[in-house]
């Protein structure tokens, strides 16, 4: 008699979180301002993070003088294969105003970005992180709240050739990035297995809409615009194909896909991963199709879309419908296409 063998599926190894280079910062400045305003560096120091989480990190770096302290963090980005893994983040306390960029830290030179020419390329939520750390650190001190902020990353502008900074302006270094302080482990069969799980619970639920998108502020915008349920909302990142192509086979009744006009621009060039690694806006064609030539030289889609407004924005949310359909297509499943900026309003709609 032939034994039927029953073969277990293999399990998908827990993936490590870390944390980004602007949580780094956060917690070195917090660090700064304790030797700055208390005395005496600490030897350890836990934030808040924007969803509520509170990571604690070691100091790997101090050093203090008249008028100033700094301190310095090993970025730790858990298992993600991210350049900046390894990397000491130093951030100086010292009277005074606004931020500046050290060395290894990058300086924006075009607009299109979410800073504007000219200043350190620290993105928004890492310098409102890195406000709150200022403020909560003089109240506990009596102090006031009037401190420059400079961020460095030693060996960061060997560090950005390797990354997308130079094409898009960025000179000198790295960014100081993040919206969440958290990194997420890239992993393209986990991440698509947990976008199959989504739908699968949707289906079960009888959920008659869900949504995927391609990060956080699309998936508020989203999610507000057709008060969705939190498990209708699918973690999508740059995985549309993997959830458009499940999606045919496993319907449910509508599906809205929603992103900033760089990854919707992707979409509508026909790319199913939008990952900067794999795929990226070909602003020639964008100007070619939107008869505006200017659109070529704008740098980054948020660029283009400064120079044509919502115009831009409706464009890419019909081609990038065309896109959704295509993928879906055979299936019965609805589509509709939303594209927001980087303060999550809406752009553009298609569908």
């Amino acid at each position: 008699m032939v034994r039927a063998v029953t073969r277990r599926p293999k399990e998908i190894p827990a993936l490590r979180r870390g944390w980004t280079t602007g949580a780094c910062a956060t917690a070195a400045l917090t660090a700064a301002l304790e030797r700055l305003w208390g005395g005496a560096f600490p030897e350890a120091v836990t934030i808040a993070l924007p969803r509520g989480e509170e990571p604690t990190f070691a100091l790997a770096h101090r050093a203090a003088g008249e008028g100033w302290a700094e301190a310095g963090i090993v970025k730790d980005a858990g298992d993600d294969p991210d350049v900046t893994h390894g990397c000491l983040v130093i951030a100086r306390a010292e009277p005074g105003e606004g931020f500046a960029a050290g060395p290894g830290v990058g300086t924006v030179t075009r607009p299109g970005l979410p800073i504007a020419p000219g200043e350190p390329a620290i993105n928004p939520v890492p310098r409102g992180m890195m406000r709150a750390a200022v403020e909560d650190a003089a109240e506990r001190h009596g102090r006031e709240p009037r401190i420059r902020v400079t961020v460095s990353i030693p060996g960061g502008e060997a560090l950005a050739a390797r990354t997308w900074n130079p094409r898009l302006g960025i000179e000198g270094g790295l960014s100081i990035l993040g919206t969440t302080g958290v990194v997420r482990p890239f992993s393209c069969a986990a991440w698509i297995a947990s976008i199959h799980r989504g739908i699968d619970v949707a289906r079960a639920s009888g959920t008659p809409h869900v949504a995927g998108c391609t990060g956080a502020t699309s998936e508020r915008a989203v999610q507000a615009l057709h008060r969705l349920p939190d498990h209708a909302m699918l973690d999508m990142g740059d995985f549309a194909g993997g959830l458009l192509k499940y999606l045919s086979r496993h319907p449910v009744p509508r599906v809205t896909i929603g992103g900033g006009i760089g990854k919707m621009a992707k979409l509508a060039q026909g790319a199913a991963d939008l990952h900067s690694a794999r795929s990226r806006v070909d602003l020639d064609a964008l100007a070619r199709r939107m008869r505006r030539p200017e659109l070529a030289g704008a740098g980054t889609a948020l660029g283009a879309l400064d120079l044509a407004g919502d115009a831009l924005a409706e464009h890419v949310a019909r081609d990038a419908l065309a896109t959704v359909r295509g993928l879906l297509a055979g299936s019965a499943v609805r589509a509709d296409t939303v594209v927001i900026d980087r303060a999550g309003r809406i752009r553009g709609r298609a569908g």
